[in-house]
């Protein structure tokens, strides 16, 4: 029976132009063309003799001067049939364990044969057989594994329909391969058989070259393939990327950058071009050369500075190159009051730089004799490194000449030796002048010399001292007895030419006060004065008396003392413990008044910098060693490491770090965590060693560097472990973490997020605090936060007060400590499981709260319940929660005890039906719906019971 007949014109038309369409797949290494071969297809088809009844046929065709073969079969109506046709051998690459089956066909439909319809089939098989070698013209089906079974997508009836199935055949491991096709039936034609696999063309992505590689592997959806950094690139790590079954490549790892010098253009690094740079390794383009430097050829990693302008040894070399000043301009002397006010105007030319700074030098002449000022001269504000335009100069001398040199300054005046004496301008500007009037000397002594009953010898010491052929100086001494007053009352005056005195005509034994201060040159007493008290002598025969009365006086005090000491003695017999009580007040005093550590937020800092390197120790890169990647964090990756810092035993850490591409306010927020976390120092706050932030190098990024705690967050080791811990052992974990939010507390700081996740544990089941960041990535489930206007809560850990009002305090952590003690006791779990935030906030509102966990001691649980009272300041203290732990883990006996399940406080689900809509027919169908199974004996329905809201937390 031949159907196609008809349609073998139009079908070898459309072979043709397909097989032209399929040399343009690019990702396709094609392994068998059925039409692309143009010749006898030497196909095997078996059985070999069915007498008039053939099995496959092959149909030639002469087309454009082309041959081209089809083979096809329609033996329905007969005998159940089992034709085969088997390709030649299919060599295959040895990485090509994955290949496409594209099959072309028609199938002609059943109904237009009359009473053969009944056996006749409208589908194919696949078979596929491996070999190592071409096994020629012998063939056993027992050889093949099937590998689908092939079904038209249209079937012909009146017209061509030709179906397109393309099948894969996986895990091949020999060097070749047949495939082989069963009729068990059917009309078909097969137009087109074509075999190939994919490939991940050769690329450069990255500036990192990967070769053609092979779509998939062994049991693979993924290959990583290395790649090799382009010339004039280098990468830090190996570049990595992966090829898919479809031949794209996908998931590239590391990158690579063209060296300092060279810049990336068309997927190469090219050298910089003349008059352009590049200082460092990186994606950047070359950048021009910056003003006042030298154009190099190409290739430069800088620019040097042109002759007679050089870069400061802080300026970067990407900068520009910078003058020398020119001198100050408008130098004037302005006399005031003795003193001398130098005023100036900056440079014209200050050489580019904002830097300026500048120098005062003095130069003192009597006669023909100059010498330098030296300390003798007082300038305020100073008389080197001036930002200011202006001087004042005090100390000077009268009739004196001064000159006064101002230089101008800058980062590059260090270089002026190698300016050229032709191009060094001129940095300096003086002026000279002198002051007929100075202010009087200070009197910086007054002592006395000699004294007598009736007169008194006085010298005193001036500042600066007169100087020869100086106009002498004059004083005035005022004095007058101790009892008056030196500005009130009648006192003497007198004008002296010397700095010393003698007083005489005084009265015996009385005290005197003198002032004296140096006059000015025109008289006026403008100066500093100083005032002492002198007194005199007393006269022999009221020295006697004196004597006398002074005798009687010690002997009574000596007797009075001794009847003190009698008194105190005897008391003290009575009374033992009054030393011992009084050594006790005094220390507890003492210990009261010991001054408290506060905790400072690094926000108040204006520059974020400053509070990292108060609070955090800055390590050197080199003393960090990163071993593997254990998690990733809201800013980058962290890793497991090593510190090992000289002078100190090498020592585990995690390492948080900073991934590429960060803005300044992500590198803030990051390193605020570390101006936290460096302020505290308890055993049950996480550590912090250190961080890195002054890196250079351009794949060292910002890193904090904290102690590394084995057994990580504390939720996921107790769901990991559940069960396998005592009460007494979690109350001890307990204990840890309530002594670390106490040191907290006692530093005034609110930590705002404790959760388990937020507690870490060691090897030995310490229990410590952290996750300190300001901007926090709460929950990877978005039902675990609630968003207000200040930012996002985690609703099922906050007190109410602090989600109404955001009214964050201690006992807000507090009530958070509850909720850890409930996760902690029931290994993790989730805390009021799958209810959503809405169902949590209302349920807390009414006054419903979480059931105890299964085998919770009781007097865990009531503390639970006091940690979420209603009224914050109802809640216990951290110090309170520290002591009552204290004693549970000095009295196991007291964690025997386990807590019922009390109906009236606990957590209820807010509707009475399941997730369908249908009502809970019983309390245990509840009970199992929301996992609390375990309660079923103490829920059983009672005469006089009622499950609801119970009292409220105030009441």
């Amino acid at each position: 029976m031949d159907f196609f007949a008809g349609f073998r014109p139009l079908l070898f038309s459309y072979v043709l132009i397909n097989g032209i369409l399929i040399t343009l797949q690019t990702k396709e290494e094609v392994l068998l063309d059925m039409n692309a071969i143009g010749g006898e297809l030497g196909w095997l088809t078996w059985p070999l003799d069915q007498g008039d009844r053939p099995g496959w046929e092959v149909v030639q065709k002469t087309l454009n001067g082309s041959q081209l073969y089809t083979y096809s079969v329609c033996n329905v109506g007969e005998r159940e049939q089992d034709n085969w046709l088997r390709t030649t051998f299919i060599q295959r690459r040895p990485s090509a364990s994955r290949v496409f089956v594209e099959l072309k066909f028609i199938v002609r439909d059943c109904n237009s044969f009359d009473s053969s319809s009944l056996t006749c089939k409208e589908t194919f098989n696949l078979f596929t057989s491996e070999s190592d070698a071409d096994v020629g013209t012998t063939f056993r089906k027992g050889q093949f594994k099937k590998i689908t079974t092939i079904a038209p997508d249209e079937i012909s009836k009146n017209e061509l329909r030709i179906n397109t199935d393309t099948r894969v055949v996986e895990n091949l491991s020999r060097k070749g391969f047949y495939l082989a096709f069963q009729d068990i039936g059917a009309c078909i034609a097969l137009l087109s058989v074509r075999v190939y696999y994919k490939t991940c063309s050769a690329t450069v992505k990255s500036l990192a070259s990967f070769p053609e590689t092979i779509a998939g592997g062994e049991n693979q959806a993924l290959r990583e393939v290395n790649g090799v950094c382009v010339k004039n690139s280098i990468s830090e790590e190996q570049p990595r990327i992966h090829c898919t079954v479809d031949g794209e490549w996908v998931v590239p790892v590391g990158q690579c950058q063209c060296k300092p010098g060279y810049e990336e253009v068309k997927d190469s690094c090219q050298e910089c071009q003349a008059g352009f740079f590049k200082t460092e390794a990186s994606g950047e383009k070359c950048k021009p050369c910056p003003a006042n430097t030298q154009r190099l050829n190409s290739g430069a990693l800088y620019c040097p500075c042109m002759e007679g302008f050089y870069r400061a040894p802080t300026d970067l070399l990407t900068g520009p190159c910078s003058g020398l000043p020119s001198a100050p301009r408008d130098l004037l002397a302005t006399h005031s009051a003795g003193k001398l006010l130098l005023s100036w105007s900056p440079p014209q030319d200050t050489g580019g730089r904002t830097d300026i700074t500048y120098n005062i030098e003095c130069q003192r002449c009597e006669g023909l004799v100059c010498q330098s000022c030296g300390e003798k001269v007082h300038y305020e504000p100073a008389n080197v490194g001036l930002t200011d335009t202006k001087v004042l100069v005090s100390d000077l001398d009268a009739h004196l000449n001064y000159t006064f040199s101002v230089e101008a300054q800058s980062g590059v005046s260090l270089f002026i030796s190698q300016a050229p004496n032709v191009d060094r301008p001129a940095s300096t500007s003086s002026l000279t002048t002198s002051l007929l009037y100075t202010d009087p000397p200070k009197i910086t002594t007054m002592r006395l010399a000699e004294r007598t009953s009736t007169s008194l010898s006085l010298s005193w010491d001036v500042s600066p001292r007169p100087r020869a052929h100086s106009p002498p100086i004059r004083y005035e001494l005022k004095y007058c007895k101790k009892d008056d007053n030196l500005d009130v009352t009648t006192y003497t005056v007198l004008i002296l030419e010397k700095n010393s005195v003698q007083i005489h005509k005084l009265a015996p034994g009385t005290a005197y006060l003198f002032r004296v201060q140096a006059l000015g040159s025109d008289d006026s007493s403008g100066g500093s004065s100083m005032e002492e008290q002198f007194e005199t002598l007393i006269e022999e025969r009221s020295q006697s008396n004196i004597a006398v009365i002074l005798g009687a006086v010690v002997g009574g005090a000596a007797m009075l003392l001794i009847v003190v000491v009698v008194l105190f003695l005897r008391r003290r017999k009575r009374n033992p413990h009054i030393r011992q009580g009084a050594e006790d007040t005094y220390f507890s005093s003492s210990e009261q008044l010991k001054p408290l550590k506060t905790y400072v937020d690094p926000h108040t800092y204006e520059d974020p910098n400053t509070a990292v390197m108060k609070f955090a120790t800055e390590i050197h890169p080199s003393h960090i060693t990163k071993e593997k990647v254990i998690g990733a964090g809201e800013f980058g990756e962290v890793y497991r490491g090593i510190l090992k810092v000289p002078g100190r035993k090498e020592s585990a850490v995690a390492i948080k770090t900073l991934k590429p591409g960060y803005t300044e306010k992500q590198r803030q927020d990051f390193l605020s965590e570390a101006s936290i976390m460096g302020q505290f120092s308890h055993q049950n706050i996480i550590r912090l060693e250190g961080v890195v932030t002054k890196c250079k190098n351009l794949f060292k990024h910002a890193m904090i560097v904290t102690e590394y705690m084995e057994n990580g967050a504390l939720d996921r080791y107790l769901r990991d472990h559940d069960g396998e811990f005592t009460s007494f052992q979690l109350v001890g974990m307990l204990r840890g973490i309530a002594a670390g939010m106490k040191y907290l507390s006692d530093m005034s700081y609110v930590h705002r997020d404790l959760a388990a996740r937020n507690i870490l544990v060691n090897n030995t089941l310490e229990c410590k605090v952290s996750d300190f960041g300001l901007s926090r990535v709460l929950e990877d489930d978005p039902e675990g936060t609630y968003t207000t206007s200040g930012g996002k809560i985690p609703i099922r850990w906050t007190a109410p007060e602090a989600i109404a009002y955001r009214k964050f305090t201690s006992a807000s952590d507090v009530w958070s400590f509850g909720i850890v003690m409930w996760e902690v006791m029931a290994f993790g779990e989730r805390p009021y499981w799958d209810m959503s935030n809405h169902e949590v906030m209302k349920a807390i509102n009414e006054a419903f709260r979480l059931p105890a966990p299964m085998d919770c001691p009781s007097a865990v649980y009531q503390l639970m319940l006091q940690c979420w009272l209603h009224d914050r300041s109802k809640r216990p203290r951290f110090g309170d929660i520290v002591n009552l732990l204290d004693k549970l883990l000095r009295s196991p006996d007291s964690l025997k005890t386990i807590a019922d399940f009390d109906p009236r406080v606990s957590i209820r689900l807010p509707s009475t039906s399941g997730s369908d809509g249908s009502p809970f027919r019983s309390v245990s169908e509840w009970l199992e719906s929301i996992k609390m199974s375990q309660y079923r004996r103490e829920l059983q329905p009672r005469r006089g019971c009622h499950y609801g809201p119970g009292p409220s937390d105030e009441e």
